[in-house]
């Protein structure tokens, strides 16, 4: 439904950071998936690990978030940035190496003026390798009103 260039346009994401090559489905207000090829010249392998290349977790989630991240502006939400605020109920079932590729599986669970609240599922071959739930603000790109930061807006 969406090629890179789409992506790209939606997204504030670049590479070495951008973790979704193609949106496969999208049903705005619901749910989306998208999809990485992951490739051994991804800049992180060269330390994660030597010898042993192994997708960082925390990259994994990212690209639920990014997958999200269009979800929510494809549904409306008005804004150009996308903040992390939580991220809830993280698990890691097999590592993700080259030459595998991530289906990213977002639902959105909850709506609320510019913030979201989602579940995702990270699949490789049909098998669930991460799955978590988070909470995301969609905002302007200059930041928060008042200058604030994401954390200042839930403490």
């Amino acid at each position: 439904m969406m090629d890179i260039r789409e992506i790209q346009e939606t997204l504030p994401h670049r590479y070495p950071f951008l973790m979704v090559d193609r949106i496969i489905e999208l049903e705005p207000g619901s749910r989306a998936a998208g999809i990485k090829n992951v490739t051994v010249n991804e800049t992180y392998f060269t330390g994660h690990f030597p010898g042993n290349p192994i997708m960082p977790g925390v990259l994994i989630i990212e690209g639920l978030a990014q997958v999200a991240g269009i979800l929510a502006l494809k549904s409306g939400i008005q804004g150009e940035t996308i903040y992390f605020m939580s991220i809830e109920k993280a698990k890691f079932r097999k590592p993700v190496i080259p030459g595998d590729q991530i289906r990213f599986e977002v639902r959105m669970i909850q709506k609320r003026m510019n913030v979201c609240r989602f579940s995702g599922n990270a699949l490789v071959d049909q098998k669930l390798v991460a799955e978590a739930e988070f909470t995301a603000m969609i905002t302007k790109k200059q930041g928060l009103p008042n200058g604030g930061s994401a954390l200042e807006s839930i403490g």
